[in-house]
């Protein structure tokens, strides 16, 4: 069963993005860049560079803690350390890491937020899209996160690779909009096969890979004349920039929100 959009929150993405940039920018991690990626650190810079919304990447600890790391563990954000495991690790044990100084020794001291950390950084009117990395396990310690945040429904995105997620998210929390995502190898999937995933999943949208050798207009136009949401990740060239929003994608997401929003304003 496909989930219709709200029409507030499609108001909502369309009222971001004309206020900020002619395309609706999400910052990769933040503002990773320059950044470390998913540091408090990233996420300011993103605000202060004018990103329309934030993602960042998910886990649960052992003593069943959020926290934002891209990896199972601490092995490429903190080198010359011991290595962590997300979920073999308590959030202080994780905390005590450096996920800064490798990116550069002015981050030195950042420490791996949790979730209710970083939705405490979106500021009124903008979004944050939550990408779960673990598996459904998540999903229980996730309503009751967001729920209790100050952010407004309409803030609020899930993302995941894993369709049981997608599946089960849309089923627990049918107040946000929950995309699925996807990447390609050797033409697959196919956007009758996205769509096909979609309305299995009840998923709001799907999330793609920004790969030009794939996508084009009519693409983009299938998705969304099927009823649902399409979002490119991660896009870092103005050029690419510029056909993505020239298809029609809700958002382009970004490790460099300042270029990519300026370019596309223009």
């Amino acid at each position: 069963m496909k989930f219709p959009i709200s029409l507030v929150v499609l108001v909502s993405l369309m009222m971001a993005a004309s206020s900020a940039n002619a395309q609706f920018v999400v910052a990769h991690r933040g503002a990773s860049f320059e950044a470390p990626e998913n540091t408090l650190a990233s996420f300011k810079l993103a605000w202060e560079r004018g990103a329309d919304a934030i993602e960042g990447d998910f886990y649960v600890t052992k003593d069943n803690k959020i926290v934002c790391i891209h990896d199972k563990n601490t092995k490429r954000t903190s080198p010359g350390t011991p290595v962590l495991s997300v979920a073999g690790s308590t959030l202080a044990e994780l905390q005590q890491v450096d996920v800064g100084a490798w990116k550069d020794a002015k981050y030195a001291g950042e420490r791996m937020p949790t979730l209710d950390q970083v939705l405490e950084t979106v500021p009124d009117g903008k979004q944050i899209f939550v990408e779960v990395k673990c598996g459904t396990e998540i999903l229980p310690l996730l309503k009751p996160a967001l729920e209790n945040s100050s952010l407004k429904d309409e803030q609020i995105a899930i993302i995941c690779f894993d369709k049981d997620v997608v599946r089960q998210a849309r089923k627990l929390m049918p107040q946000y909009r929950v995309n699925w995502l996807t990447s390609y190898k050797d033409g697959k999937p196919t956007v009758e096969s996205i769509i096909k995933t979609l309305q299995q999943t009840g998923a709001t949208g799907v999330g793609s890979k920004g790969d030009l050798s794939i996508i084009d207009q009519a693409f983009v136009d299938t998705i969304r004349e099927a009823g649902f949401e399409f979002h490119v990740w991660t896009v870092n060239e103005v050029s690419d920039a510029k056909a993505f929003a020239s298809f029609g994608a809700a958002s382009i997401t970004t490790d460099k929100p300042d270029v990519i929003g300026e370019a596309l304003s223009q």
